[in-house]
C-alpha cells in the first residue's frame, strides 16, 4: 500500500510517500510496525493525539481496518483559515 506524509510528519519522518508491504490489521497496527523501524518513525508517531489518519482518502480513527485498503496518509489536524 502508499503510506503518505504530509506537514511536520514528512519532515520528521524524511519522506513523502513510500510503499509498504504489512500484515497490519488496523491502522494502530501499522502505526506500530513504523514506530519500530526506526527513530524517525517513532518520533513522528510519539503523540498520536496530534494525528489524522485518511484511509483511500477518507478520514478515520485509528482503529480502522486495512483490509483492501489502497492508501493510508498522515497529517496534522487542519484549520480553517
Amino acid at each position: 500500500m502508499d503510506v503518505l506524509y504530509f506537514a511536520w510528519v514528512r519532515e520528521r519522518i524524511g519522506l513523502p510517500r513510500e510503499q509498504i508491504e504489512t500484515t497490519a490489521a488496523t491502522v494502530m497496527d501499522l502505526v506500530e510496525e513504523l514506530r519500530a523501524r526506526e527513530e524517525r518513525y517513532a518520533l513522528a508517531f510519539s503523540d498520536l493525539s496530534s494525528l489524522r489518519v485518511a484511509v483511500d482518502q477518507e478520514l478515520v480513527d485509528f482503529d480502522a481496518p486495512l483490509a483492501g485498503v489502497r492508501e493510508v496518509a498522515f497529517f496534522p489536524p487542519m484549520t480553517g483559515g
